[in-house]
């Protein structure tokens, strides 16, 4: 049995891990072995305890802090209807808000409508000026971590929202609305400027307006008419690219009639697929709208990096890679990993092979509404996995209660390794404790070790243990340290 000062010890040492293309600390060379964790965690067990906790457990040397996000997927406790894990506080934080857990510097955001709040769950606390001494004496790294998730209510968001097919505001931020562009530039200023961070993260869970239309998604059904953006600064975009927004604007309610017609069951007579198939020869501005929202986020990515440079050169950013390229061929062809080159030092490919059974299923259910409706739910899946390239994984009947194997994060992790380009560093996400529903797949400790030998296998510069602390079991963590002290010397 490894001794505790013995394993935390060896744990510093690996946090010399490659950052991208950045120039290293001094300090040994090793994988980057990171957890995803909240200010709730810190607040709630103590800073020092977790991060020694963490380290002895599961040999974690990197901690990604979620600094940023009005949502519940990294910050918060566990969300009620879910079981609190084997630590923290035993009770629900059901007036979660979220926000800037950090300490936002007004004179930043001049530039955005969007008000920088700080968040208010934990009056008077900054989980950056309180970590970062406490991870950096232990020779800890720490990420600032944040997403893409807003709440309508923010002061100045309405007036940075996409608008949708009809015209109406949306929910989300349009990429290309100057107020959101700049809220983010200024988040990763205030960030770097302000805090000794060791780089940053981020992460948009969306998709365009194709993958909306359709459901090609995990999440909800199709939702044709919140197709966007059309937004007066989208159409400003389509325009000086030669393309046509009420051309565009045609095709998709198109294809808002050919889902309502599917939802009532009038199946056409070509069938669902070559009906949606014209669609598009007939409206190819469809697809160029798809395009046109990508380049938004993808500008989005190379502005924030540009930012990045300018403001600390020596410092790396990298991406969050949602978990629907796991499950959508459309969205994983716009996930081109060579196109991340010129604007990444590191990708968090998201490999939840756990909740990726119920989420698969979700999505092969989604898509078989809509774009294969021809087939059958079965026949379904089995063409997404002939698509993705997962020959080895179960029928639809079982991967909701099994999920999907150790072989899927290993073939997800090779595939980005020999897509990108020399340099930078591919740090898998493991699943750990990733809510599901209450009869779905729950992890185990040997889901984790599998999952962690099969990312290396991989040929992963690291991994993340996701998606926060919060939801996690210690025995799942520890099962993670064991599946690293089994690993043969490099």
């Amino acid at each position: 049995m490894v001794k505790r000062r013995t394993f935390l010890e060896t744990a510093a040492l690996a946090t010399g891990a490659a950052f991208g293309r950045m120039p290293l600390p001094s300090g040994a060379a090793g994988p980057t072995i990171g957890i995803q964790v909240g200010a709730v965690s810190f607040v709630d067990e103590g800073t020092e305890k977790v991060i020694d906790l963490l380290a002895e457990s599961a040999g974690v040397n990197t901690l990604f802090v979620a600094s940023f996000t009005y949502g519940r997927g990294i910050a918060g406790r566990q969300p009620r209807g879910s079981p609190l894990p084997d630590h923290e506080v035993q009770e629900y934080d059901d007036a979660f808000r979220g926000g800037n857990f950090a300490t936002p510097h007004p004179q930043l955001y001049r530039r955005t409508t969007i008000a920088p709040e700080k968040a208010p769950d934990h009056p008077g606390y900054d989980v950056l000026a309180d970590v970062i001494p406490a991870a950096h004496r232990r020779r800890v790294k720490v990420i600032a971590w944040f997403e893409d998730v807003f709440r309508s209510d923010v002061p100045g968001f309405d007036r940075a929202v996409e608008a949708d097919l009809h015209g109406r505001p949306t929910a989300r931020a349009c990429l290309r609305n100057p107020s959101t562009r700049e809220f983010w530039l200024a988040l990763v200023e205030d960030y770097l400027r302000h805090y000794d961070v060791d780089g940053l993260m981020w992460g948009s869970e969306r998709q365009g307006p194709l993958g909306e239309a359709l459901g090609a998604s995990h999440g909800g059904a199709a939702r044709p008419a919140e197709a966007g953006c059309f937004c007066p600064h989208c159409v400003a975009a389509a325009r000086a690219q030669g393309l046509d927004a009420e051309r565009a604007r045609r095709g998709f309610l198109a294809l808002e009639r050919w889902v309502g017609e599917l939802r009532e069951g009038r199946r056409p007579a070509d069938g669902a697929f070559v009906t949606f198939w014209r669609i598009l020869v007939e409206h190819p501005e469809v697809l160029a709208w798809e395009r046109l929202w990508t380049e938004g986020l993808r500008d989005t990515y190379r502005e924030m990096h540009a930012r990045a440079r300018a403001v600390a050169p020596d410092k790396p950013i990298g991406w969050h890679i949602w978990h629907n390229n796991s499950f959508s061929p459309f969205y994983r062809a716009e996930q081109d990993y060579v196109a991340f080159a010129d604007y990444s030092d590191f990708l968090k490919v998201v490999g939840y092979n756990n909740c990726a059974g119920p989420r698969m299923a979700r999505y092969a259910r989604n898509v078989n509404a809509t774009l294969f409706a021809d087939l059958t739910p079965e026949e379904t899946l089995q063409l997404l996995y002939r698509l993705q390239q997962y020959p080895n994984e179960k029928p639809l009947d079982r991967i909701r209660i099994e999920g999907l194997s150790a072989d899927y994060v290993r073939r997800e992790t090779r595939r980005a390794v020999a897509g990108a380009p020399a340099g930078m560093r591919i740090w898998p996400g493991i699943d750990v404790d990733v809510p599901t529903g209450a009869d779905e797949k729950k992890t185990q400790p040997e889901d984790v070790r599998e999952a962690v030998k099969a990312a290396f296998e991989g040929g992963a510069h690291g991994i993340i243990l996701s998606r926060k602390y919060s939801e996690m079991r210690l025995a799942n963590l520890r099962a993670a340290g064991e599946a690293l002290r089994a690993r043969p010397p490099a």
